[in-house]
C-alpha cells in the first residue's frame, strides 16, 4: 500500500495527518519570503514537519483509506499497521525511507526518527499557481547635488533704449484690427448657415428612412429546433486542477483544460471560499488513478484526488 499518495492527499486539507503507532505529519502555514542575497521570491506554502511523539490514532487516515478503496475501517486499519511495521524495520536497519513529495526519514544515532522534507508540492491550496521565480538586482543611478556655492555672480544690466515715435504703426494696428473683426463676423454668418443646412438635410434623410421601414415588410420563418445530447458527468472521484478565489479565473482554466480536450468544470466552492476546478470525475477510482497519474506525467504534477459526493 502506498501510504504517502494517501498522506499526500490529506496534507492538502489538513494540518496533521497522524500515522497510527508511528508519528504525525504536520502541515505549517507560511507567509510569502524574499531571499534578498539571491533576489528570490517564494510564495506563501505549507511547511511539512513530523513529531514522533503524536502516535494516537484519531481515525482520519484510516477513514480515508477505507473510503477511497471501499473497504472497511478495520481493513484499512491494519493496512496501515502492517505498513508501519514495515517501516520500523527498515528504519532499523538503518535504511533511509523515502515518502514521495513528502520528504525523508532515517535514525539518528539516539534512535530518534529524523525527517528532511521535500519541496516538490505546495501543499497550501491558496497559493496554487504560484512558483518561486528570481527578480533581477533593480541599479539605482545616484544623482550628486552641486554643494558649492557661487562666489562670482555675474549681474545682468538692463539699459533702456531710446524709441522713435512712428505714429503711422498706429493706424495700421487700428485698420488690423477692423478687419479681424469684419473676418470673424463674416466666418460665423457662413458656419451658421452650414449648420442650418445640414440640419435640414439630416431631416429629411431621416424622414426618407422612416418611410421606407414602415413600407418594408419581413418574413421570418421559424427555424427548427435541434436537440443536442449532454452528457452529464457523475461519480464522487474528482481530478483537482486548482482552486480560485476569483470566479473569473476559475472560469479561465476551464477553458484552457477544454482546449486541452480534458471534461473540465467547477464543482462548487470549497469550505475556504475558493472556486474547485477540476480535470474530469470519475465513478471507478481505478479509472481516477489512472487518470491522475496520466495527468502529474503530462500536464501538472500538482493535481489530485478529491473523494466527494456531489449534491
Amino acid at each position: 500500500m502506498q501510504l504517502e499518495t494517501y498522506i499526500s492527499d490529506l496534507l492538502y486539507r489538513y494540518e496533521c495527518v497522524t500515522v497510527p503507532d508511528f508519528g504525525a505529519f504536520l502541515a505549517q502555514r507560511v507567509s510569502a519570503s524574499i531571499n534578498e542575497a539571491t533576489n528570490t521570491f517564494y510564495p506563501p506554502k505549507k511547511k511539512v514537519s513530523f513529531n514522533e511523539q503524536i502516535q494516537k490514532n484519531d481515525g482520519l487516515l484510516a477513514h480515508y483509506i477505507a473510503d477511497v478503496e471501499k473497504i472497511p475501517f478495520e481493513v484499512a486499519s491494519s493496512k496501515i499497521e502492517k505498513r508501519v511495521n514495515s517501516l520500523k524495520s527498515f528504519l532499523t536497519q538503518g535504511e533511509t525511507v523515502v515518502f514521495e513529495n513528502i520528504g525523508e526519514l532515517v535514525l539518528n544515532n539516539e534512535g530518534k526518527i529524523q525527517f528532511e522534507p521535500t519541496y516538490n508540492l505546495n501543499y497550501l491550496t491558496d497559493a496554487f499557481g504560484l512558483s518561486q521565480f528570481v527578480s533581477p538586482v533593480v541599479t539605482r543611478e545616484v544623482y550628486k547635488q552641486e554643494v558649492e556655492e557661487i562666489e562670482k555672480v555675474i549681474p545682468i544690466t538692463v539699459t533702456q533704449e531710446k524709441r522713435k515715435s512712428r505714429p503711422y504703426l498706429k493706424y495700421a494696428a487700428v485698420a488690423l484690427i477692423a478687419l479681424t473683426l469684419g473676418g470673424f463676423a463674416a466666418s460665423n454668418y457662413y458656419v451658421n448657415q452650414i449648420e442650418a443646412y445640414n440640419q435640414m438635410a439630416q431631416e429629411e434623410a431621416a424622414q426618407q428612412l422612416d418611410t421606407k421601414i414602415q413600407q418594408a415588410t419581413f418574413n421570418l420563418n421559424a427555424l427548427p429546433a435541434i436537440t443536442l445530447p449532454v452528457k452529464k458527468q457523475s461519480g464522487n472521484y474528482h481530478i483537482v486542477a486548482g482552486a480560485f478565489r476569483v470566479e473569473e479565473n476559475c472560469d479561465k482554466k476551464i477553458a484552457q483544460l477544454k482546449a486541452l480536450g480534458y471534461k473540465a468544470r467547477k464543482i462548487g466552492v470549497n469550505k475556504y471560499g475558493l472556486h474547485t476546478v477540476v480535470y474530469a470525475s470519475y465513478e471507478d477510482r481505478i479509472e481516477a488513478l489512472n487518470a491522475l497519474r496520466s495527468i502529474k506525467k503530462t500536464n501538472n504534477q500538482d493535481a489530485w484526488l478529491l473523494v466527494k459526493e456531489l449534491d
